[in-house]
């Protein structure tokens, strides 16, 4: 791995882009370049801190497996986004694993440059906060999803979440998610409920199905179905 991280790029991360040009130099400075094929492991739950990773190009999903080989994707990492922030905090192993979704570009920063960074520089150690922070707030609505939101309901929502970030607001890609595998990882689900979902919510008229599309028909019907418990 090189040193090649360029500051501009950082401070695409959110909680970067209030660093003073100096301490962003200082943080590229301390990056190391890795690049990962699709579907390559990053790193493993339970392993030594592997450092704090930010996505330059390409997607990430950071997962835990069940002792039966059963997946629950955490969250999906884009270009601009960090994760392993806790382990780096904490010092502890790498609480879930991770591995690329696409090809992949990450820029790694060790926890002991971090911390030296942040030791020199408190508005640093600031922004590392408000990164846990914001963590702390989506593994709460995580759970709020989980526990109180229908399988249906959860579809509802990551339709609408993945159409804003399409590039026509109004379709989604399936070949961005993969498979109703994966849809179910991410959903806390099974394969088999994910494909009932779906067919209710096109019985329903909510969105339709356009060769490897979906087209959301009806934005206003699939939020209210997304915000029922």
């Amino acid at each position: 791995m090189t040193h090649i991280a360029d500051p501009a790029l950082l401070r695409r991360v959110p909680y970067f882009s209030g660093l003073p040009e100096p301490l962003l130099d200082s943080l590229a400075a301390a990056c190391m370049a890795r690049h990962v094929s699709r579907g390559q492991l990053i790193f493993l739950e339970g392993e030594p801190c592997a450092g704090l990773h930010i996505v330059a190009s390409g997607a990430v999903k950071i997962y835990k497996l069940s002792p039966n080989g059963r997946e629950q994707i955490l969250h999906r990492v884009a270009a601009g986004e960090t994760f392993n922030d806790v382990a780096v905090l904490d010092g502890g192993p790498n609480p879930a694993s991770a591995a690329a979704i696409v090809e992949t570009n990450l820029w790694v920063i060790t926890r002991d440059a971090l911390q030296r960074l942040a030791q020199q520089h408190p508005q640093l150690a600031w922004a590392l906060i408000e990164s846990i922070a914001r963590r702390a707030r989506y593994l709460v609505a995580m759970v709020e999803d989980l526990s109180l939101r229908s399988v249906k309901a959860r579809l509802a929502r990551l339709l609408l979440a993945e159409a804003e970030q399409a590039a026509r607001a109004d379709t989604l890609d399936r070949s961005q998610m993969v498979t109703q595998a994966e849809i179910a990882a991410r959903l806390g689900t099974v394969r088999e409920m994910v494909g009932r979902a779906l067919r209710e919510l096109a019985d329903d008229g909510l969105i339709e199905f356009d060769r490897h599309r979906i087209v959301v028909v009806d934005r206003a019907a699939l939020a209210a179905v997304g915000d029922g418990m």
